[in-house]
């Protein structure tokens, strides 16, 4: 899920925070791209919003506020709407970390969304328990996946993921989501984003059938 964290700023971390940021990213660091390529499909969200998960283990509410990083919310907004998330695995789950989801369940819809990058926004919150960002493959990458902070990760303030809502009931289930899995490779023997990207969730109901998943996502 990491941002614009390459080799070089890497190095001057320690071993266990390289392994977690790193991980955040959705593939190897990139050179920035052009800005803002599929805002275009986004429809212009509301100032505040809320979003009604119903999942495999229970419920919980996001809100989204607009003006901490409009982008982001604009295109959660038009994923949402449009039933994106409906029937997605929460793919990775890394206790006391992140827990993020954001694959569609159907292998077409995701290569209709996969290149529709949007510019970074600036981060204007923190990266708290509770708070939802973006991951990115590098500067201005961002299409469809996001997490939820499981802590005070506010390390990743630096490396461009900015917040655009935050879990305001519910964050009991989200604690509860399945994380024996571990993380996906290269880190761990997880699902690999790679074969959710290709094969959708028959691959995930074969190999790793206790995740938990997003029955319905609503805009409230």
């Amino acid at each position: 899920m990491a941002g614009s964290v390459c080799k070089s700023g890497l190095k001057r971390m320690a071993p266990r925070k390289i392994l977690a940021i790193a991980a955040l990213l959705l593939s190897a660091c990139s050179q920035p791209k052009p800005a803002n390529e599929g805002a275009s499909r986004d429809e212009r969200a509301p100032d505040s919003y809320r979003v009604t998960f119903e999942t495999s283990k229970g419920t919980f509410v996001l809100e989204v506020t607009r003006a901490w990083a409009p982008l982001g919310a604009d295109r959660f907004y038009t994923l949402t709407k449009h039933g994106f998330f409906d029937g997605a695995r929460f793919f990775r789950v890394i206790a006391g970390f992140v827990v993020q989801f954001g694959i569609p369940a159907d292998p077409a819809l995701n290569k209709q969304w996969r290149e529709a990058k949007i510019a970074d926004d600036p981060v204007g919150q923190t990266n708290r328990r509770g708070t939802v960002s973006f991951a990115t493959s590098g500067p201005n990458t961002r299409t469809t996946q996001v997490f939820i902070n499981l802590a005070n990760n506010a390390r990743l303030d630096k490396s461009g993921f900015s917040p655009f809502g935050a879990v305001t009931s519910g964050m009991d289930i989200v604690d509860q989501f399945y994380s024996e899995y571990a993380d996906g490779p290269p880190l761990g023997p997880g699902p690999s984003q790679t074969k959710i990207e290709a094969e959708g969730n028959p691959y995930l109901e074969r190999d790793f059938p206790k995740l938990d998943y997003i029955k319905k996502a609503t805009v409230q």
